[in-house]
């Protein structure tokens, strides 16, 4: 198979020649109430999470894909929402989501924490208490109307999504997180580029001519919403490469956070890099006996973001009674 990178689609054209999803309009109706619900002081994150798929046909049958499961996305949306933010989570279909997360896509599978005692089906003795706490809590955040999940599975359905959200956020402002923690998938196959049906093997050697995807990140911070609280993630294997392009895509699209980590230790340690710490990032670590036990480097991760949030949000305040 040979892969051609061809060219850089404009992302002002993206949407004219790319098929949207089709719950775009559902998302957009619950979006919108779920915004109008919110208290006006309310803080709100969206938060993605989970890799996009890349068709290779219109009638698909075959995708390139990532190994993204959600475990950032699906365990930041639940620190979100235990330190008060009301949180969107657009997610991969099947991948993790919050409280679910803990019972789906292990070696163990839903059936093992269950069993059947005198015809009755229950959750074992010793899972008992934890999925009766997740349950609690994933029914407390959804019947309050401060969890509102919206899927999407293919690239094409998270871009529309993700600028169909901000849009509806927008007028916000500050109080606005987005939490981008989705693995984007950086080439893709315009759909009018696409066979519309099943490749045959029967042609013989598969070439690809893909484009790179439209750095959607520029218009997100200088168009669609330009005064909220912007967080993308930066994951390399190359240990030379990671602040550097860290610090060139905050140059490049000017938002307010970069979480920087490497693929082997993206679960006990990150380094936060802003404009004002490019040269000397925080660092937020955890210790191998932490992950062992069952922490979450999420935990510190969204404790000390939600702190610049609130930052953020009072320099806001401020700049509009001085203005």
């Amino acid at each position: 198979m040979t892969l051609d990178m061809r060219r850089i689609i404009d992302p002002d054209t993206y949407f004219d020649h790319n098929l949207p999803p089709t719950n775009l309009q559902w998302a957009h109706d619950e979006v919108d109430k779920f915004v109008k619900t919110q208290s006006p002081d309310q803080r709100i994150v969206l938060v993605t999470s989970g890799g996009t798929t890349v068709p290779l046909e219109n009638n698909t049958v075959r995708f390139v894909d990532n190994f993204s499961a959600g475990t950032r996305g699906s365990s930041s949306a639940e620190q979100f929402l235990a330190m008060g933010y009301a949180v969107i989570f657009l997610y991969r279909e099947q991948s993790l989501q919050p409280f679910n997360r803990n019972y789906s896509h292990n070696t163990r599978g839903i059936l093992s924490y269950l069993e059947r005692i005198n015809g009755q089906i229950r959750v074992k003795p010793e899972w008992e208490e934890k999925m009766g706490r997740d349950l609690d809590s994933y029914q407390k955040y959804t019947q309050e109307g401060k969890l509102l999940m919206v899927n999407f599975t293919t690239l094409s359905d998270y871009l529309f999504l993700l600028r169909e959200v901000s849009l509806l956020v927008a007028s916000l402002g500050p109080r606005v997180m987005f939490y981008l923690a989705a693995a984007v998938s950086d080439f893709f196959i315009p759909s009018h580029s696409m066979s519309e049906h099943k490749i045959q093997s029967a042609s013989g050697d598969l070439t690809l001519h893909m484009n790179q995807v439209p750095k959607f990140l520029r218009p997100l911070v200088k168009n669609w919403v330009p005064q909220c609280f912007i967080v993308s993630f930066k994951l390399e294997t190359d240990p030379e490469l990671l602040g550097p392009k860290a610090r060139h895509a905050l140059e490049k699209y000017g938002h307010q956070v970069v979480v920087a980590n490497m693929l082997n230790t993206r679960k006990c340690q990150v380094w936060l890099f802003t404009k004002e710490e490019a040269q000397n990032p925080a660092i937020i670590q955890i210790s191998k006996e932490d992950v062992d036990a069952g922490k979450d480097i999420e935990q510190d991760i969204v404790e000390e973001l939600a702190r610049r949030h609130q930052q953020y949000i009072a320099n806001a305040q401020q700049q509009d009674l001085s203005a």
